[in-house]
């Protein structure tokens, strides 16, 4: 049944005709006959149309001419008021409506109340010389300028994060949103918005959907590869424009979404420049990783070392043999008996997170009825504690529990 909605012009096809989109809205959309354009209307004016839904989508009928705009209206005359020449506070205050009115709020200017003066006498004058403004926090009185510092937003807020987030490219799908015809448009909208299983739930909140289910499907999978090119494009322009400032896993995302499309030559080239731009990161980050537990163990911070040896930047990154072998002897070397208990709990609790623990060999382990019990629980994991604990057999170790990881961000978003 046909009915009018107000709808917008938004571009034109290669081959002439209009697309449109509904006013304020992204639903629906589609293309029309240029014909059924009035004189003078074109591409980014707004107009009422008629328009029919049908299987295949949404169609215009009849475009309508725009009203002429009303009249305009008469400029109101303003009176002005010059007030008073009195001397008043440089400081204005304005009370939120509907709140408790405190006493002695009802006074007249030049100190009178407005209520009724009780039966013998006047009311007393509260001491303290002059009753002082309200704040904020008391009664919503609304401070105006100079009446103190306003405070600032912190500095790495929420704001500047989410100005790190680079601005989504849609140049590659609009451009093949272009190239449909106005039956595949809707599909190829909801192939956008959540794939298959959009175009499933679409079909099924129709009531004559089921009619031509499968001839849509059909069409839906013929179309999804496209899709997914092209919006694979775009992220990768995102990525590209964002350069250093994108995060690691978000541009190592990218990449591996693209080992499961069939790019063109074009595509081909944008995923080798990040693959490219991937690897000297991870490289970089790698180095620094490395020069970090280097420079710790240089300076007999072993804790600081195994730390670090323990927070990879990347599932891929192994520890080298040498350092590896390094690391180990320092820290059984530092687990020694006269250590401090609390240091040489520290110590023991950060062997047991790195990758070194099944060959650290502790020197010792001081007396304290902490250190033995922790030193107990840990023979499982480092098994060179069972022998010093007098242990035959060292214990199974305890089930690891995942723990979310810490995440220390660098300037460069890594």
């Amino acid at each position: 049944m046909p009915r009018r909605i107000e709808i917008e012009l938004t571009s034109t096809t290669p081959e002439g005709a209009v697309t449109w989109r509904a006013a304020g809205a992204k639903q629906p959309k589609g293309v029309l006959d240029p014909s059924l354009l009035p004189s003078g209307v074109g591409v980014g004016a707004t107009v009422k149309a008629e328009i029919e839904t049908g299987l295949d989508g949404v169609d215009v009928i009849a475009v309508f001419a725009p009203e002429a705009k009303a009249a305009q209206a008469a400029p109101v005359e303003r009176i002005e008021i010059l007030g008073s020449k009195r001397h008043t506070s440089e400081v204005s205050v304005t009370y939120a409506p509907g709140g408790r009115r405190r006493r002695g709020d009802d006074t007249e200017e030049g100190g009178r109340s407005r209520r009724p003066s009780r039966p013998g006498g006047d009311r007393k004058p509260r001491s303290g010389g002059e009753r002082r403004p309200r704040t904020d926090a008391q009664g919503g009185a609304e401070r105006k300028e100079g009446s103190g510092p306003r405070r600032e937003p912190r500095a790495g807020g929420s704001a500047e994060r989410r100005d790190r987030r680079p601005a989504l490219s849609t140049v590659h799908r609009n451009a093949l949103l272009a190239t449909l015809g106005p039956h595949e448009l809707p599909i190829a909208e909801q192939l956008l918005r959540g794939g298959l299983p959009a175009v499933r739930q679409a079909l099924a909140e129709q009531s004559d959907g089921a009619a031509n289910a499968d001839a849509v499907i059909a069409l839906a999978e013929t179309l999804l590869p496209r899709i997914n090119v092209a919006t694979w494009k775009d992220r990768a322009a995102s990525a590209q424009a964002a350069g250093r400032e994108l995060r690691l896993r978000e541009l190592r995302a990218v990449v591996t979404a693209a080992r499961n499309l069939s790019l063109d030559d074009d595509g081909k080239a944008i995923a080798k420049s990040l693959q490219e731009l991937l690897d000297q990161r991870v490289t970089a980050v790698r180095t620094e990783w490395l020069s970090r537990l280097t420079n710790a163990l240089d300076a007999g911070k072993v804790a600081e070392a195994v730390r670090t040896a323990t927070r990879t930047p990347d599932p891929g990154t192994r520890l080298p043999a040498e350092l590896a072998v390094r690391l180990s002897d320092a820290a059984g070397a530092g687990l020694t008996t006269t250590l401090a208990p609390d240091d040489w709990s520290e110590l023991l609790n950060a062997v047991i997170e790195s990758p070194v623990r099944r060959t650290v060999k502790p020197t010792g382990i001081p007396d304290d009825l902490v250190c033995q019990d922790l030193a107990r629980k840990a023979a499982g994991s480092v098994p060179a504690l069972a022998k010093l604990l007098g242990l035959p057999i060292p214990p199974p170790p305890p089930r690891r529990v995942p723990t979310a990881r810490r995440v220390v961000l660098s300037r460069s978003g890594e």
